[in-house]
């Protein structure tokens, strides 16, 4: 059993614990979703299965709920969801606003005001910041219209675009005839800002200066905006053990990540601020930052189950089969008690010496073939055969008598 249970746990540290990871709709979040699975396929421990379909916001974390995912890449500023739990940050989203050349800039009201907007999709965190923002400013749903691409149309463009993403230069090809629009100076931080206030009234929202120049033109000063945390979220019913691996494994993979995305990863810390997180934190992250390790049982608790299983059947059947075998054995003498009762009520007062004589044959015969069962362990030594020894030696002193 203990040979069993050590190859069991063998095995089980082996194996990789593969994860459903839901596919984000992002271009750029789904490119970093990639290289986590490519860095978490070379002999982590883990492996990530991104699926076919794309969810992001809300639609991601019912993926989670249906049980069709096991981990998901969100934004910090979606709604408290029951039953999700965060695992860990893993970089900054920026609220980029970005209106094409003509608008009018001079306040919210003016620039958003009859515009075609790009938000994003329904649910998530862009569209949800973006109908926060016109209804600070007082839009209501008739003075702006959702912008989608028509038919045939695609080089058709926004008025405004609306979007939480990664700082990425690269992406300045998309902003051609845009400007980054800004929610005040980088001197207001800190002076009581819209910024200020946007980050008061939402805790997990944080100020963010895009410097001069970081999407050529569109940035010909710095853009003072709001960033929230991309995070890692996971069912509240995924295994501490792994949770707490699972961060473990990505932080000793930060200098790969930041290799290839310096500005995103550079800055990730060993330990990590979840304390502005929408979500619940899973046990697992809770056990990393106070460095509570899992126990060898909480680690193999599914193997460790299976093995106490295994241990009590084999005990039952055990049980089990050395009860048939001393029924077995009862059964036997049972049938030698029956024989010597037999020769001894086939003696009467008339029977003559030579009946006598052949009853007593039939006795030492019954008790030599008892004692050759009894040599190979077919009969047991025990009461049983005391009785039938005793029983045997009465019959054969009635007949000599």
């Amino acid at each position: 059993m203990l040979v069993a249970a050590a190859v069991l746990l063998a095995a089980c540290d082996s194996a990789p614990t593969e994860l459903r990871f839901v596919a984000p709709s992002s271009v750029l979040d789904r490119e970093i979703a990639e290289d986590l699975q490519a860095l978490l396929d070379q002999d982590t421990g883990f492996r990530l299965n991104i699926t076919q379909q794309q969810h992001s916001g809300e639609a991601a974390l019912d993926m989670l709920l249906a049980g069709k995912a096991d981990i998901a890449l969100v934004s910090n500023f979606l709604p408290y969801r029951e039953g999700i739990s965060t695992v860990m940050p893993l970089y900054a989203s920026v609220l980029h606003i970005a209106y094409r050349d003509g608008r009018d800039p001079s306040d919210g009201y003016s620039l958003l005001n009859n515009a075609s907007i790009y938000a994003g999709a329904e649910g998530s965190a862009s569209r949800l910041m973006f109908e926060h923002i016109a209804g600070r400013l007082g839009l209501s749903a008739g003075d702006y219209s959702y912008f989608s691409v028509p038919d045939g149309a695609s080089s058709a463009a926004p008025d405004i675009a609306v979007v939480f993403a990664p700082i990425s230069p690269k992406r300045m090809a998309e902003l051609v005839d845009y400007k980054m629009f800004s929610l005040g100076s980088p001197s207001e931080i800190g002076a009581g800002s819209v910024v200020d206030a946007a980050s008061l009234l939402n805790p997990p929202l944080r100020p963010f200066v895009i410097p001069t120049s970081t999407y050529g033109p569109a940035t010909p000063e710095p853009v003072v905006t709001v960033a929230v945390d991309k995070i890692l979220v996971v069912r509240n019913d995924l295994s501490a053990s792994v949770v707490y691996d699972l961060i473990n494994t990505i932080r000793r993979s930060r200098p790969a990540l930041s290799a290839t995305r310096p500005g995103l990863f550079a800055q990730m810390d060993e330990d990590f601020d979840v304390s502005n997180s929408t979500f619940v934190l899973h046990a697992g992250t809770q056990d990393y930052l106070q460095r509570a390790e899992p126990t060898v049982y909480e680690r193999y608790s599914g193997v460790a189950e299976v093995v106490v299983t295994l241990v009590i059947a084999l005990a039952s059947a055990t049980l089990a089969g050395f009860r048939i075998l001393k029924m077995r054995r009862k059964n036997r003498i049972d049938r030698f008690y029956a024989a010597a009762i037999e020769i001894r009520n086939s003696i009467s007062g008339s029977s003559t010496v030579d009946e006598r004589s052949l009853a007593a044959k039939k006795i030492r015969e019954l008790q030599d073939r008892a004692f050759d069962q009894l040599v190979d362990e077919k009969l047991s030594a025990d009461e049983s055969f005391r009785i039938f020894v005793t029983l045997s030696n009465d019959v054969l002193d009635q007949l000599k008598s």
